[in-house]
């Protein structure tokens, strides 16, 4: 959908209705919870963008994700303990797992585009959970010491924050990101 000079208008006009649609999966995702996180359904037009205007727009979009997620009160928690972590964390993870999943869908679709986009699919919640987790290791290590009690530390991250939502987040971007790609690629060759 791009040209030398830049975006088409097509993937301009894409890439804002996915920038709404992420902005309101965002915030009414925020009521689908599993513990103290919400499930990022979010990342499904990521993927999407990603795959359709590229990595800049996944970017983008990731970006537009960290803002509504700043935005909506998800990151509260975190915000309490350090501003500029929670910040340098949400913003990077969203803008990260957009880009990323951009790159890797140019990268595989040379040889498949179905396989790429499931590559995309797989890449984006890797990317938004591990910046996350990465971002925690970083910025909020004696709170998280603290809310893991007597529970094993690691234990604690990998699995109470990292692995709860992450198979959720990966199995709706598996299942939905792949036939949301493929329906806008054959209304665009009607």
């Amino acid at each position: 959908m791009s040209n030398k000079k830049g975006l088409s208008t097509k993937a301009l006009t894409l890439g804002a209705i996915l920038t709404a649609l992420v902005i309101v999966l965002q915030l009414m995702g925020s009521f689908i919870r599993l513990g103290m996180f919400s499930i990022s359904l979010v990342l499904i037009p990521i993927v999407v963008g990603a795959a359709l205007c590229g990595k800049y727009i996944g970017a983008w979009l990731g970006f537009v994700f960290g803002a509504a997620v700043l935005l909506s009160g998800d990151a509260a928690s975190f915000l309490a303990v350090n501003v500029p972590g929670t910040i340098i964390t949400v913003l990077l993870k969203g803008t990260l797992c957009g880009f990323f999943a951009g790159l890797v869908y140019e990268l595989v679709a040379k040889k498949n585009s179905i396989l790429a986009v499931f590559s995309a699919a797989v890449v984006c919640p890797i990317v938004n959970t591990g910046v996350f987790l990465l971002g925690c290791i970083i910025f909020f290590m004696p709170t998280i010491r603290s809310w893991a009690g007597d529970d094993s530390l690691l234990s604690f991250m990998i699995f109470g924050m990292g692995l709860l939502n992450f198979p959720v987040e990966l199995a709706s971007n598996l299942i939905l990101s792949p036939v949301v790609v493929r329906i806008l690629k054959l209304t665009k060759h009607q």
